[in-house]
């Protein structure tokens, strides 16, 4: 019983830097969309755009890091595997839906302190491929 509660809090730790990772890089991606600092413009000046983009982010990334450790069936190193592929892969695929479905430039409209109608389309495009790829691990 106590073997197996190790196990399961290393994998759980295993698992959660992973996640950390994701969402730091998920931020990385969200900062360069945006002109000035990501930080900046959400904690300082309180931006609604740029904090609804960050969000859906990281809650694409949730639900698809979520279902690909559901899914590893309880192979550690197989689910750590998948679930880092898994989780780059929507990284990619969410970053490349704002280039797509954005026409002009709206990382200059994330910096506008007026909610911008874009935003919603990107950051919807965002939850919907996560589940997309939540869909396709399942």
């Amino acid at each position: 019983m106590l073997q197996d509660l190790l196990a399961g809090l290393l994998a759980a730790v295993a698992y959660g830097v992973i996640g950390v990772a994701m969402m730091a890089l998920g931020y990385v991606l969200v900062d360069l969309a945006t002109p000035g600092k990501l930080r900046d413009l959400i904690w300082v000046h309180r931006n609604p755009n740029a904090a609804l983009l960050l969000v859906s982010g990281l809650l694409g990334v949730g639900i698809i890091l979520t279902t690909a450790i559901a899914a590893s069936a309880n192979d550690l190193i197989a689910g750590l595997i998948g679930t880092l592929a898994y989780g780059i892969l929507g990284l990619v695929l969410m970053s490349l839906s704002f280039l797509l479905v954005t026409p002009g430039k709206l990382g200059d409209e994330l910096a506008s302190p007026n909610i911008h109608p874009a935003t919603w389309v990107s950051a919807t495009a965002h939850v919907v491929i996560a589940v997309i790829i939540a869909a396709a691990i399942w």
